[in-house]
């Protein structure tokens, strides 16, 4: 049963490009909250050696040598050319899993596979001109030799033109091409199971492939002995129908600036929790609880230091931002402490369900439930669309002086009225 793994290239500098042009050809970095350290790397970028997650302090010399442009994170841009995507590429198999925010697994069992090459390089330039986004894809046999085969794609293995499909190399072809490949590229092996398997002599991928499944989940575990069999063309990982129900819901965030008093504490977590509950509403779930939690800044060992959280159980499992809010406040107040400056706060929604399995009791109000049911598809709709955060509580407050740090973040092109791109 063939699958295909379909990757956006360097995905959040990809986007800031398809707005920007003029980054095109050029080094770009994008930052991590509050500008710290490198998320997304252009090509250009990656060729000056740096690393995923180095801190932006680190290339400041290198960026002034060879004309980096940093860029702030803008999730709200990059989650909303994500769902453009991932809506073409459902019309391009009646099965489709998204596995993050800029990959997802395509069935494409039936398909002819003498035409999958060509079918492969028919959604490459669908997704380009319809979004603007590169992708390169990979088919094989399995979830493992699919993300595999991805991988060559970008590196243009096997002469893959963004494309590489195992299926058309003979298996003198693969191991060859296996025995090229550093074994870490493989999906779920892990730095600290790259370090074990070299020391038995399993430096690539054709090394593991080749290994005995009983020896290594006698080593290691029944997962990595999946994995061996997945790269022999043996399926162990199912194809998920449809996303996955989120098992707990975090929003967090580090300040811009220290915060000490409780008045702005309380300010971003209940934004924090808005943002939380919009996420859960669009699962179409409910929390039982609610965890808040604060912590000082753990790198300046020479402060006070103080970390607290706290579980807040909700009366009633629900999805509205108001009582959401509410529960979050209260266990705020209780762990809050006088004479700390806070680097990070956040929520955590606990005991997720289906919101249409909820056990009704008789002390239920049907017309309470739906008129709170009303509001927040009301302040869903406006927020989708008027852009995130249009419509908010008077809880969330207005100066954010603790927001973030996001000093060179792009416009929301897409989802906010009022930072459209204008064409001249």
């Amino acid at each position: 049963m063939p699958l295909a793994l379909v990757d956006c290239n360097n995905f959040y500098v990809s986007c800031e490009r398809v707005f920007n042009p003029n980054l095109e050809g050029k080094p770009v970095v994008v930052l991590s909250n509050n500008d710290g350290c490198a998320v997304a790397r252009s090509n250009e970028v990656k060729a000056l050696g740096i690393k995923m997650a180095q801190p932006w302090f680190q290339m400041k010399e290198l960026a002034k040598q060879h004309g980096i442009i940093a860029l702030s994170s803008n999730y709200t841009l990059y989650g909303d050319m994500s769902a453009r995507v991932m809506n073409i590429l459902a019309t391009f198999s009646p099965k489709q899993e998204i596995y993050s925010i800029d990959e997802c697994f395509l069935d494409l069992d039936g398909f002819d596979p003498l035409s999958l090459v060509d079918y492969g390089q028919t959604i490459r330039r669908t997704i380009k001109q319809s979004v603007g986004i590169p992708v390169c894809v990979g088919i094989a046999d399995t979830k493992t030799l699919a993300k595999l085969a991805n991988h060559c794609a970008k590196k243009g293995f096997a002469g893959a033109e963004g494309v590489c499909d195992f299926g058309r190399l003979s298996d003198a072809e693969i191991s060859k091409l296996f025995s090229r490949i550093a074994v870490g590229e493989v999906w779920g092996v892990g730095r600290r199971h790259t370090e074990n398997l070299q020391k038995l002599g399993i430096t690539t991928v054709e090394d593991l492939r080749t290994a005995d499944p009983e020896y290594i989940r006698q080593q290691f575990s029944i997962v990595l002995e999946r994995t061996v069999k997945e790269l022999n063309g043996v399926p162990c990982i199912e194809l998920e129908d449809g996303g996955v129900p989120r098992q707990q819901i975090m929003v967090s965030r580090s300040f811009g600036m220290k915060v000490a008093s409780l008045s702005e504490l309380s300010e971003a977590v209940a934004q924090y929790a808005t943002m939380a509950a919009e996420k859960l509403r669009y699962d179409a779930s409910v929390a039982s609880s609610i965890c808040v939690f604060v912590m000082t800044d753990r790198f300046k060992p020479s402060e006070p230091q103080y970390q607290k959280s706290i579980v807040v159980p909700l009366p009633q499992p629900c999805d509205n931002t108001t009582k959401l809010i509410g529960a979050a406040l209260a266990g705020l107040k209780q762990i809050y402490r006088v004479g700390f400056s806070y680097k990070k706060t956040g929520v955590l929604l606990m005991g997720l369900h289906p919101k249409s399995s909820v056990q009704r009791t008789l002390f239920d109000d049907p017309a309470a439930q739906a008129k709170s049911d009303k509001l927040m598809d009301v302040m869903d709709a406006i927020n989708r669309k008027m852009g995130s955060g249009s419509m908010t509580t008077l809880a969330s407050g207005g100066n954010h002086r603790w927001a973030m740090r996001r000093e060179s973040k792009s416009p929301n092109y897409t989802t906010d009225w009022n930072e459209i791109p204008s064409a001249n």
